[in-house]
């Protein structure tokens, strides 16, 4: 089979690897649709982010969805022709914070495509995948394979608004609005926002979080002070979705939450400094959130049920011939929003 594998930054390449075989509570998935994540982009980019780095070539991937084609034994909830969205997240359910329903901090997470651990673990952008039955969510008809593999992506966003608390009724700001920033405004809608407020410094990605549900969105660039207004009388927002890890970002947004207010950090920017007098002063809670585990069940039933439209986001689509194509334009946040290859 074909799969792309990164060797390290700006080397990609498409190898031939042996296809695995289905054991026992496993299926055989071709691979139909995978998403080019932030991730995939450090690997490829920068050969790692942070302290992690590339040690051994590693197949990227992990935003994917395709077709069963063969089952294993003990498998009975699926059948070989079966459209499905995987979850890449493979926690041991061993661990103390498995155990205490905490599996997106698993000590012994298998993500796939990630160069945490050594040996790394190989991800999913390949023509034939083996994975756990019970990472496998049906795909309904009519639900094109492009939308179901938004749903690592989307459960992402939703385990945020999980950690913001109830959303009903909120007024939200969403900082940063590439591919996760306009998820997020989707995720905050579904969950009963009243009122989103989208910023960046990009017209173009401005427009496409107006399309997918932002009330209004600001270009901070060029026009800082229509943020700045909602200072007045101690802040306006309940709840501050953060996801470009930009320090003038986080701090614009603690001056426009009200008191008791909540900042929720999806974006990974480093060390920054935050003003601590007003998040004192105001009571703000600051939150984190990192990854997500049952949320991505919600996520593709949300997309089952098309109460989520992510056509918008969608950029375009790549065979494994112009992988190379694909990773240059979804690193370009002014032409892409979200890239998929096509396998």
């Amino acid at each position: 089979m074909k799969a792309v594998v990164i060797h390290a930054a700006r080397d990609l390449r498409v190898e031939e690897r042996e296809p695995e075989k289905a054991g026992n509570g496993q299926v055989e998935v071709g691979i139909e649709a995978g998403g080019i994540c932030g991730s995939d982009l450090h690997y490829f980019n920068h050969g790692g982010f942070g302290t992690v780095r590339i040690r051994e070539p590693m197949i990227l991937g992990h935003e994917i969805a395709g077709t069963i084609k063969a089952i294993g034994a003990g498998v009975s909830k699926f059948a070989v022709g079966d459209r499905v969205a995987i979850s890449p997240s493979r926690p041991c359910n061993g661990c103390d914070y498995c155990l205490q329903g905490l599996q997106n901090q698993c000590l012994s997470m298998r993500f796939y495509g990630s160069a945490m651990p050594m040996p790394h673990i190989q991800g999913a952008f390949r023509e034939r995948l083996v994975a756990e039955a019970w990472q496998c969510h049906d795909v309904n008809d009519g639900i094109s394979i492009n939308e179901a593999a938004f749903a690592e992506p989307f459960a992402v966003t939703l385990h945020a608004v999980a950690r913001a608390g109830s959303l009903l009724g909120k007024r939200v700001l969403v900082t940063g609005c590439g591919p996760i920033g306009a998820l997020t405004i989707i995720a905050a809608r579904v969950h009963g926002a009243r009122e989103i407020v989208a910023t960046d410094v990009m017209d173009a990605v401005l427009k496409k979080a107006e399309q997918v549900g932002a009330d209004r969105t600001i270009n901070v660039a060029s026009n800082a002070e229509q943020l700045a207004c909602y200072a007045a009388n101690k802040g306006y927002f309940d709840v501050h979705f953060e996801a470009s890890g930009n320090e003038r970002a986080i701090r614009s947004g603690l001056e426009v939450l009200k008191p008791r207010g909540v900042l929720v950090q999806l974006g990974l920017g480093g060390d920054v400094s935050i003003p601590q007098n007003t998040v004192v002063a105001k009571e703000i809670e600051v939150r984190g959130t990192f990854r997500f585990h049952e949320e991505f069940g919600l996520a593709v039933n949300l997309i089952n049920r098309r109460a989520v439209d992510f056509k918008p986001l969608l950029t375009g689509c790549f065979g494994l011939a112009d992988v190379q194509e694909a990773f240059e334009l979804a690193g370009d946040r002014s032409r892409a929003m979200k890239v998929q290859l096509s396998f």
